[in-house]
């Protein structure tokens, strides 16, 4: 299922996985297995790519990486073929990722031999990508309609849907704002307007989808396998200034 309507959908270059997220997603809708389990599998595939790494095995790693992207998106599927949607599930998610994220870029400065503060201007430059992109992509959700688990300004802790606990929700709440609440506010600042924008045309949509986490796992794999891990943290610092010029052609399209 698309969390968008049908006429609002646009080519997601990070969500590759999809189709087969949809297939795994539908092969456990009558089993005991939820959300959160699938959640926790692409936690498990994030810390073996992360020891394959280690190990100097980079097509394993890529492989994993990409499993990774799979199952971030199979527990969101999973959520919706159940219909059981849950701000657990959606926080837990993203507090996953963002960890995966820093270990994964301190494993890469590690085999690298690298700058540990390039490799920090790397990672604040991968999340403020993200961030972007989720933020333009959940205002099109909420605009259209769309699945609305996800929400614009992450103010408040939401209350509770039905099948968990307001506990767990609060916690996880406050953990995703204590991880993620400076590159939200970053962002925001950049681009107040967007809130307002009267389209966030297809086409633009798919190229900001190159920010999307699963895309940026895709171009890690890659460069692993092609022997240019020594390159992996200066991309994503120079891939960065793209955040300027996607700003820029979206305040340009609704001018």
């Amino acid at each position: 299922m698309s969390k968008l309507p049908k006429e609002n959908q646009f080519l997601d270059l990070s969500d590759y996985g999809r189709p087969i997220a949809i297939l795994i997603a539908k092969s456990l809708k009558n089993t005991g297995f939820t959300p959160i389990h699938v959640t926790l599998a692409f936690v498990v595939c994030g810390l073996l790519a992360i020891y394959f790494i280690l190990n100097g095995h980079y097509w394993a790693t890529a492989l994993f990486l990409i499993l990774k992207s799979v199952l971030d998106a199979a527990d969101g599927e999973l959520a919706r073929v159940k219909e059981t949607p849950s701000y657990t599930g959606r926080y837990l998610d993203s507090v996953s990722d963002i960890i995966l994220n820093f270990l994964l870029l301190l494993t890469i400065w590690y085999v690298t031999n690298g700058s540990f503060l390039f490799t920090l201007f790397a990672f604040f430059g991968i999340q403020l990508q993200g961030t972007l992109y989720n933020y333009y992509y959940v205002i099109l959700r909420n605009k259209y309609h769309g699945d609305t688990t996800s929400r614009v300004f992450e103010s408040t802790s939401p209350i509770a849907m039905k099948g968990e606990k307001q506990h767990h929700v609060d916690i996880l709440f406050r953990i995703y704002k204590v991880l993620y609440g400076f590159y939200d506010k970053i962002i925001y600042r950049m681009d107040k307007k967007a809130i307002h924008s009267k389209q966030l045309p297809n086409w633009f949509m798919t190229l900001v989808s190159t920010f999307g986490l699963g895309f940026q796992l895709l171009i890690i794999g890659v460069m692993l396998v092609l022997g240019l891990k020594q390159y992996i943290i200066p991309f994503f610092i120079g891939y960065s200034l793209f955040i300027l010029v996607f700003i820029g052609l979206r305040k340009f399209i609704n001018t």
